[in-house]
């Protein structure tokens, strides 16, 4: 059986690795990829402390975060394929305001 710590310390590390890969990258489809890595490192703080108290709450808290999640990634995706199709880029440095 696998502590609940070594789960908790696989969360921290794919979350810093989506936080450095939001700040660091510059296209927004990694960004993206990275901040549903984020999200993904969560489910398993939620999963890992759900089975760790004995409770299904976690795994509840998880199906609602995939479906936000799911949600998030259509409508930024919708957002990335507006702005390609109206300026020919899709740089985040040349995003810097909200009108086109």
């Amino acid at each position: 059986m696998v502590p609940t710590s070594y789960y908790m310390i696989l969360s921290g590390i794919l979350f810093t690795i989506g936080v450095l890969g939001v700040l660091v990258k510059r296209n927004p489809i990694v960004i993206f990829m990275c901040i549903e890595l984020m999200l993904n490192a969560a489910n398993i703080a939620f999963v890992a402390l759900g089975r760790h108290f004995a409770q299904v709450n976690g795994q509840m808290y998880v199906i609602f975060a995939l479906a936000v999640a799911a949600a998030e990634v259509s409508v930024g995706l919708g957002i990335i394929v507006s702005i390609f199709r109206t300026r020919e880029s899709i740089n985040v440095d040349e995003m810097n305001l909200m009108k086109f």
